[in-house]
């Protein structure tokens, strides 16, 4: 096996592609509600796992390249928590930016700094507001705030790591709960329950844990062997997220609802798929396959590099905007990644080199 220290798991960046396609077809699944099968639609209604999917990879991605190095001192996580700032928000706020300004979309919205700062995505009643898919970003920087510390209790012991994270857990349904019962919590601060473990990082951490756990074993002797012996990780990572998949699906009673709003589903979402979606990644690294083969083609790399955009504008204001303007038989699928690539290669990626490059001066 190559060197994985200098491997940059071109085959994991183009599954991000296949991870917002998921996404696209799951969010425009409604067109198709009375035309496909029930067994289609229900399945086809669970592909909302490609966000389960971006979890799986930051929480592996993030341990593998710093580990619990940004504890080294004040100034090294600073600029690992700058660098994570830069990764997101910028690309977020210009969009919000021009959704707020286009009173035309915007005119119920006056949630300005919660849209800002993210943290709309705390309140169920503003969870479907502004940039609708930009809940998981919160969820993604909740991580990046504790990934390193995180790691440092994985080192330590596996348990101590999942202790702290039942405890968040436990903590934030307290709070949204207590406050319920305090005044109503009118604004769905961390509640309900369900709300609380769909969209926050408070109930969706074991996606990252699991994918930490796979850059922890690759770090490890002892680890590393034990994963050597998975014969055709590739191809039982994937059986095992299309089994998973259609467990979670067989729980939803009809085509307007999800498996996973059943807690037989929940389960089978937190804690079996991120493992499926794991080992599947693993075999993307380890082994020479179709998959990875064709994953880690330029073209894949590149939709990869792009998926960011695309996932902020397959839906909500710049999809709208672009509807207004013409709207094609794939609902804009084919004209939103040319949107997403030179939106990428114009605007995101050199304003995140340029946020690098102003970082690496910290002194």
């Amino acid at each position: 096996m190559e060197n994985l220290q200098k491997h940059k798991f071109e085959a994991l960046t183009g599954m991000r592609a296949i991870a917002a396609i998921m996404v696209f077809v799951y969010h425009n699944r409604k067109y198709w509600r009375y035309d496909l099968p029930f067994p289609i639609m229900r399945f086809i209604s669970e592909w909302h796992i490609g966000v389960t999917v971006f979890f799986v990879l930051s929480g592996f991605l993030l341990a593998y390249r710093y580990e619990d190095s940004p504890l080294d001192s004040k100034k090294s996580y600073l600029k690992y928590i700058l660098l994570r700032i830069a990764r997101i928000f910028p690309l977020y706020w210009i969009l919000l930016s021009f959704y707020f300004l286009d009173t035309h979309y915007s005119k119920d919205v006056d949630t300005y700094f919660l849209q800002y700062s993210l943290l709309y995505s705390l309140f169920d009643k503003y969870s479907i507001s502004g940039i609708v898919q930009a809940w998981s970003l919160s969820v993604e920087f909740f991580f990046y705030l504790l990934a390193p510390f995180l790691f440092l209790l994985l080192k330590k012991n596996w348990t101590y790591c999942i202790s702290f994270l039942l405890g968040l857990f436990l903590i934030s349904y307290s709070i949204g709960y207590g406050l319920h019962e305090y005044n109503g919590n009118p604004k769905g601060f961390l509640y309900p329950l369900k709300f609380m473990v769909g969209n926050t990082f408070f109930g969706r951490s074991m996606e990252f844990f699991f994918g930490m756990l796979l850059a922890y074993f690759m770090k490890q002797t002892k680890g590393t062997e034990l994963l050597t012996k998975l014969k055709n990780p590739t191809f039982y990572g994937g059986i095992l997220i299309i089994i998973f998949t259609v467990s979670i699906a067989f729980f939803a009673r009809n085509n307007f609802v999800h498996g996973v709003e059943r807690w037989e589903g929940r389960i089978i979402h937190e804690f079996f798929l991120p493992v499926a979606i794991a080992l599947f990644f693993w075999g993307l690294i380890s082994e020479k396959t179709w998959a990875s083969k064709i994953l880690s083609t330029k073209f894949f790399v590149l939709l990869g590099n792009a998926s960011f955009v695309f996932y902020l504008i397959h839906l909500s204001y710049f999809n709208m905007k672009l509807k207004s303007y013409f709207y094609l038989p794939d609902r804009n699928f084919v004209a939103l990644w040319i949107c997403s690539i030179i939106i990428y290669l114009l605007i995101e990626k050199p304003l995140y080199q340029w946020c690098r490059n102003l970082i690496s001066k910290i002194k």
